[in-house]
């Protein structure tokens, strides 16, 4: 102010005109306005940080850090974890069902055989009474009708059990076997090879390669 006056106190001194004296003052005041500003410009670059500096600290903050379990190993999400444990529930359902129904199956599959084999042992008997009767018919009769309708209802059953798999076991002239043979008696027989099968009682059965009835045999040696 005491420089603005000494000014104002020269120019009155030199005689100034009233015009030029306000255009002195109007440059004294945009001086002033001017230093004012840059001052105001200085304080608010201390305070706001550049923009480079801003974008870095945002994008640091944005980085969550990461999680880390033992060993250096990345922890897995929860929502990670969830699905893992519902898929390897999911398979294991699967594998329990596969079993399951692999076990019903054969489950069906030995109880038909058990049913099947409870009526063929049923109905072998009759088998062997048809035999029976049809062996001890005399010669002379064997041409008749009734016996004729014998061997026709005897050879039906028959072609039935092949049909389901019910097949007669060999005996004569085979090497014993106690799997399919039950030996009742025994003789020395020169003719006859060493344990072997020389004459049958009764006829053995298989079902399905499973022995529903063992061969009553004779075995010589």
């Amino acid at each position: 102010m005491a420089e603005e006056k000494k000014e104002f106190n020269s120019m009155e001194d030199e005689n100034v005109s009233p015009d030029q004296t306000e255009d002195i003052l109007k440059e004294d005041d945009e001086k002033a306005t001017e230093k004012m500003e840059e001052a105001e410009n200085q304080d608010q670059a201390e305070e706001t940080e550049s923009p480079e500096d801003t974008e870095a600290s945002s994008e640091d903050s944005k980085k969550e850090p990461e999680k880390k379990g033992f060993f250096g190993k990345k922890k897995k999400d929860k929502k990670d974890e969830k699905i893992e444990e519902l898929t390897d529930m999911v398979k294991r359902q699967m594998a329990e069902f596969d079993n399951f129904r692999k076990r019903t199956e054969k489950e069906k599959a030995s109880m038909y055989e058990i049913g099947a084999r409870e009526v063929i042992e049923k109905i072998l008997p009759v088998v062997d009474n048809f035999e029976r009767g049809l062996a001890a018919v005399p010669e002379e009769e064997k041409e008749s009708p009734f016996v004729d309708g014998m061997n026709k209802i005897y050879r039906q059953l028959l072609s039935s059990f092949e049909g389901m798999g019910v097949k007669a076991i060999e005996s004569v002239g085979q090497e014993f076997n106690p799997d399919y043979h039950n030996a009742v008696m025994h003789v020395e027989d020169e003719e006859a090879g060493e344990n072997v099968v020389v004459e049958e009682f009764q006829k053995g059965y298989t079902y399905k390669d499973t022995v529903i009835r063992h061969s009553m045999v004779k075995v010589a040696n």
